[in-house]
């Protein structure tokens, strides 16, 4: 059963024009984009994207660097959506994140980790709900679906 994410290419990898490299990952694991748009996120929606984290001794830092430039927001769908986008994305800080991650290949930063993805279904239903109206996600088949 196909599952959906909300992947969120960060300033920094925006600013760094790594999207289309990232997409290109995606795209070539077999994921499918089903909704995109280039965006400024303000503080309140930063704010509302990260309240799991409010409190924290970084949470203010954090929703300073995730509204200091334009940001991809889309949604990916696929087979095991979530579980495949968190590998590929690699672990949180670019230093520990294996060679061959999108962290790994392209970040050594704690703060600057290029990219977000939802960690579980529930996050993802939630998230994907705070950057998208229904009708944002499309929905269509892939040729090469079959294969894959």
């Amino acid at each position: 059963m196909n599952e959906r994410t909300l992947i969120i290419i960060k300033p920094d990898g925006m600013q760094r024009r790594l999207a289309g490299e990232i997409i290109a990952r995606f795209e070539k694991k077999g994921l499918k984009i089903v909704a995109a748009k280039l965006m400024k996120i303000t503080p309140q929606l930063a704010k509302k994207h990260y309240a799991i984290h409010k409190g924290k001794y970084f949470f203010n830092r954090l929703i300073k660097y995730i509204t200091s430039g334009p940001v991809l927001v889309m949604v990916i769908e696929g087979e095991k959506t979530i579980e495949i986008t968190r590998k590929m994305m690699g672990a949180t800080f670019g230093f520990d994140a294996l060679p061959g991650t999108i962290r790994g290949d392209f970040g050594t930063s704690q703060t600057c980790n290029l990219i977000h993805g939802s960690d579980s279904a529930k996050s993802a239903k939630k998230e994907i709900r705070l950057f998208f109206k229904l009708a944002e996600i499309l929905k269509y088949k892939m040729p090469d679906e079959n294969w894959l």
